[in-house]
């Protein structure tokens, strides 16, 4: 296998019809850790992978008729590619006529081949440059009836990713009296909870310490929770997913965001490590006060 072989192997090129999903494909990949370019002008795409290194393991590319010489490009050029570099992943994006008509309406931005005419005759043109390059692709995905979730779940399985496991959770405890974070996707108020603020020689402590975690614990209350919590959890976590969402974060909030709210995150952390997510947890207002 050759050096330009290697490097082409975790290379996508999505390309396509305009309006039919190029730029959401692009970012799902963005958020599986792929480096994206929108609109790489062809020209550029030998040097790019002659010289894509360790840093850039995974390439994503967003290539089309917004560069003008694309159509002129690619015929020759992409075939060459392609045997150089049998590695490199073709997707071929598309849709119905009447849906990115539509879409184009939606948006009110010009089609790229608009200038020969009206947004129809630009799709129709389009179709004619890329009928040859859409016979290339490794993989031809039609948009017309698809949700961005539906579309990840093909990508995904191209790609040899199972749907699961590839979400982040980041678990954040805080106090409400320093205000809400606005990132929560999911927030729980534990102020219900027993408050180790009131006794004298916890006062002073944190959740971190094993004195405070058990007396939060060991509260009937809290036990029961928990109980409550973990399907929950186990239910939520995998609908979030399926959704497409690749970020979520939980905020857990008591008074001061010391105590309370510090235990209940690191047992969530216990709960979640289980399934497959990527998980982050973090203090925000430990220190603060």
């Amino acid at each position: 296998m050759s050096s330009v072989e290697t490097m082409a192997a975790e290379t996508l090129i999505i390309t396509g019809l305009s309006g039919a999903g190029k730029n959401t494909a692009l970012r799902i990949f963005e958020d599986l850790g792929y480096y994206c370019i929108d609109n790489l002008p062809f020209f550029l795409l030998a040097n790019l992978l002659e010289k894509k290194g360790d840093e850039l393991q995974k390439l994503a590319l967003v290539m089309d008729g917004r560069d003008e010489t694309f159509f002129s490009s690619w015929p020759e050029n992409f075939a060459a590619l392609r045997r150089q570099a049998p590695y490199l992943k073709l997707i071929f994006l598309e849709a119905d006529d009447t849906v990115l008509l539509r879409r184009f309406s939606q948006v009110r931005r010009p089609h790229p081949l608009e200038h020969s005419g009206s947004v129809r005759q630009g799709i129709n043109a389009e179709k004619k440059e890329l009928n040859g390059l859409r016979a290339l692709a490794d993989l031809v995905i039609d948009t017309s009836i698809m949700a961005p979730r539906d579309l990840r779940r093909e990508l995904l399985e191209f790609i040899g990713q199972a749907a699961k496991g590839q979400m982040r959770v980041h678990l954040l405890s805080f106090g409400f009296k320093n205000g809400s974070p606005p990132e929560a996707d999911i927030l729980w108020d534990v102020r219900f909870l027993p408050n180790p603020y009131y006794v004298p020689e916890m006062r002073n402590l944190t959740g971190l310490d094993s004195r405070v975690a058990d007396y939060v614990l060991n509260s009937r209350t809290t036990g029961r929770f928990l109980e409550l919590l973990q399907p929950l959890l186990t239910f939520l976590i995998p609908q979030f997913e399926e959704e497409g969402k690749a970020d979520l974060t939980i905020a857990v909030g008591c008074t001061g965001g010391k105590h309370r709210s510090v235990v209940i995150a690191g047992e969530l952390r216990k709960i979640l490590i289980c399934q497959k997510v990527r998980l982050s947890l973090s203090h925000r207002d430990l220190g603060r006060e």
